[in-house]
């Protein structure tokens, strides 16, 4: 049985390069890996269909993390901060890493939440990790695709502060999905990413990556530091932060994102 150590790993593998819509898998000499299915199979499911409501939905009432009614599929959990009252929140789309579930997705924002009235929505994937990581796009997308559609329609969200942020296999998934959807998602926030996945382009996020020179999880040189150079070739605004540690999201590191969120045009 593979380990989420292993399915880290397995994330970032050595796959050919061409391009779709701009983006192709990283390539390169890395360990022994599960293959991604082939460039461009199935990247229009990547798609999200919901969009916020044109008439802005009633003010949101804080609440502590909680179990979002949606049947049918694992556990999702939307957190409304303390400071909610009848100004738009500002969403973010929290994906947890490989082995990972919802609360694991929460964590690296939770203790910023309040502070900076953020409003997070955080899935569990259907399998150990995200679809697009070992089998192409599919129920994950449809599951997120579903929760934002029930979050939308039941909290008043800022449409100019929409992000999606992950750590390490979240990661991936989140700048993947992120770029496929950037006519919705406004920012992205990657933490520890290993790849971008392939998927088509509509607009350009703004992009937030961070990590740790010292990872052997996800080594920098093999992914993050590759990925700067595909993003801004492709000219998406991309702001980088290289640290002193390991596979992680230091609290400091966090609050950078957060802040970097709450200012970026």
């Amino acid at each position: 049985m593979r380990g989420p150590r292993t399915l880290l790993r397995a994330a970032v593998v050595t796959a050919t390069s061409a391009a779709l819509g701009g983006f192709g898998l990283l390539t390169g000499d890395f360990p022994a890996m599960s293959p991604l299915p082939p460039q461009g199979a199935g990247s229009a499911n990547a798609r999200l269909a919901a969009r916020l409501p044109p008439v802005p939905v009633p003010a949101a009432a804080a609440t502590p993390s909680s179990l979002l009614a949606l049947p049918g599929g694992p556990e999702v959990l939307v957190r409304v901060p303390a400071t909610a009252g009848a100004a738009p929140l500002r969403l973010v789309l929290a994906l947890h890493g490989a082995g990972g579930n919802a609360k694991g997705g929460l964590a690296p924002l939770l203790p910023l939440a309040d502070a900076h009235g953020l409003l997070l929505l955080a899935p569990t994937s259907h399998a150990a990790t995200w679809d697009a990581v070992t089998a192409g796009w599919g129920p994950d997308v449809r599951r997120i695709d579903d929760a934002l559609a029930r979050v939308f329609g039941s909290y008043p969200v800022d449409p100019t502060r929409l992000a999606v942020s992950g750590f390490s296999d979240g990661a991936s998934y989140a700048l993947s999905l992120g770029l496929a959807n950037a006519d919705l998602f406004t920012h992205v926030m990657a933490f520890s990413p290993g790849f971008i996945a392939p998927g088509p382009r509509a607009g350009s996020p703004r992009v937030f990556l961070c990590h740790g020179r010292h990872d052997t999880v996800l080594p920098i040189d093999r992914t993050t530091r590759r990925i700067v150079p595909q993003l801004r070739s492709a000219r998406v605004p991309t702001e980088v932060r290289e640290f002193d540690g390991a596979h992680t999201v230091p609290a400091s590191i966090a609050e950078d994102a957060v802040r970097w969120l709450m200012h970026a045009p």
